[in-house]
């Protein structure tokens, strides 16, 4: 309060055309009731901007108003305790001080100060003092929309959607005495991608998410108890870690088709799916029993005499759900006859919102582009390549998708040499966790990767909130920028569906 004849000149001097200063009282009161949200910028002794804030209940305040209604008696101004989000009365700089971007910082203290409360919003209704000078040639609207665009210049508005605001509508005789913004003022929102509703924490997900990646050394073995075995070490290992997610590779389980008395290619293929229901049985026992979550590399499935590619997300819950390939490469086409599946899935999970590509199908753009679509955060791709070449298709577009969709892609493969299965001779891997490029993420955008061709574990920590920043205060913004008038993503013959835990 010491302030307060500072107070009163500034305003009176900023304010002179709608009333000048608050009172004393008003601006005590201000303080005593939120003291944080009434935040001052000093040059040594001299007060040279300010912001005026109190908080509000959001339905009430993000509807139509008028600045009387967060007035009350004696020009008090009604501060809601209780209220879910804060509501900007005024921001004020000395005029001898703009153009030093002070403004800039005191909405950048109201941000900050919104996330440290778990508050909605922040509210402010704006006047536009310009429109007087084109009320009549155009409506408010009109004059908005010009602002917005850039072909008039409003000292308020300009800086206020310059500062990530949004007008969500019109407020009409907000300020009746303003004749410069013809009594009319915009209903600004900012909103708190942080924000949690208070009977929901318990159930906020994880911000930071644990992955560990299996990059598999392929070698021969007598029998599938002896590969579990092998799976059962992995699932162990990582669970000491406290991983949330392990990913397997491609036809990680395929040393057990050397066990084939009829080495044909289509016979082999075959074999090999008859052990799938018990892999995906034992599995979905470990995720439960190590308390992670397991996605299953993927293996042949034999249904309806036809053979298909799966990979299965064994939840630490027990429930079990299922991604088939969509796309066959000419091999698992012509030699060992495969089909693709027609769902493309979500997995809703205790640790994000994920999804499965198996190896090829992260090579067409369009999948990841109508999985970011449903929110997925992290993509996962198990991935089965004999040489380097094949490999680097997978590792490029599995980048691209992290980019273009703002998501991470964690891409497993396997590595050796297993010369007793005919196509299956020889591996190339490099198994990495890929992410978005910008500032909050690594500089190349990889931000783990194990060494090439050898059997190694990966583990690496996702933060999801950098996915959330990135989403809505990116550099660039990849899914926010999308000309959505000019093209959009269609399955005319399949639909993206919500596998949730039951």
């Amino acid at each position: 309060m010491d302030h307060y004849p500072q107070i009163k000149d500034l305003m009176d001097r900023v304010y002179h055309d709608i009333g000048g200063a608050w009172e004393k009282t008003t601006i005590a009161k201000l303080i005593k009731d939120f003291p944080e949200g009434q935040i001052g910028i000093v040059d040594g002794d001299k007060l040279v901007g300010m912001a005026l804030t109190v908080q509000v209940d959001y339905e009430q305040f993000s509807n139509p108003h008028t600045y009387d209604d967060l007035i009350g008696h004696r020009n008090q101004i009604l501060n809601n305790a209780k209220g879910d989000a804060m509501y900007g009365l005024d921001v004020l700089i000395d005029p001898d001080y703009r153009g030093f971007r002070l403004g800039r910082r005191l909405y950048d203290a109201r941000k900050e100060l919104c996330r440290q409360y778990n508050l909605r919003a922040i509210l402010a209704g704006g006047r536009i003092p310009n429109y007087h000078k084109h009320q009549d040639e155009m409506s408010p609207a009109e004059y908005i929309e010009k602002v917005d665009h850039k072909q008039i210049y409003d000292p308020i508005l300009t800086f206020q959607l310059s500062n990530d605001f949004q007008v969500t509508r019109l407020l009409h005789k907000y300020l009746p005495e303003d004749e410069q913004s013809v009594g009319y003022a915009t209903l600004l929102e900012w909103s708190n991608i942080f924000f949690t509703p208070e009977e929901a924490v318990l159930k906020t997900p994880r911000t930071t998410v644990r992955v560990g990646a299996v990059q598999w050394q392929m070698r021969s073995v007598s029998s599938a108890e002896e590969l579990l075995s092998q799976v059962e070490y992995f699932v162990d290992t990582v669970s000491d870690y406290q991983s949330d997610f392990i990913l397997f590779p491609e036809f990680f389980n395929a040393p057990l088709m050397g066990l084939a008395d009829d080495d044909r290619q289509v016979e082999a293929i075959r074999y090999l799916a008859k052990f799938t229901e018990l892999f995906r049985d034992k599995m979905s026992h470990m995720a439960v029993s190590y308390n992670t979550n397991i996605i299953t590399g993927s293996m042949p499935l034999l249904e309806d005499d036809k053979i298909y590619n799966v990979s299965y997300l064994c939840r630490r819950d027990g429930t079990v759900g299922e991604q088939r390939k969509l796309h066959m490469t000419p091999h698992e086409r012509w030699d060992w006859v495969m089909v693709g599946g027609d769902k493309l899935k979500v997995f809703d999970t205790d640790a994000g919102r994920i999804a499965i590509l198996i190896c090829y199908d992260c090579e067409f753009p369009e999948l990841g582009r109508l999985l970011a679509e449903q929110d997925v955060e992290i993509l996962f791709v198990p991935f089965w390549t004999d040489t380097k070449n094949g490999y680097l298709r997978v590792r490029h577009c599995s980048q691209a998708r992290a980019i273009e969709n703002e998501c991470y892609v964690v891409i497993a493969g396997s590595v050796g040499n297993l010369p007793q299965v005919d196509s299956l001779d020889v591996q190339y891997a490099q198994s990495a966790v890929l992410t978005p490029s910008d500032f909050a993420f690594p500089h190349d955008a990889v931000l783990n990767e194990a060494t090439p061709n050898t059997e190694m574990l990966l583990f690496s920590d996702l933060d999801l909130d950098k996915l959330k920043v990135l989403h809505n205060e990116g550099t660039v913004m990849n899914l926010k920028d999308r000309r959505l008038d000019l093209y959009q993503v269609h399955m005319p013959g399949m639909a993206v569906e919500l596998d949730t835990p039951r």
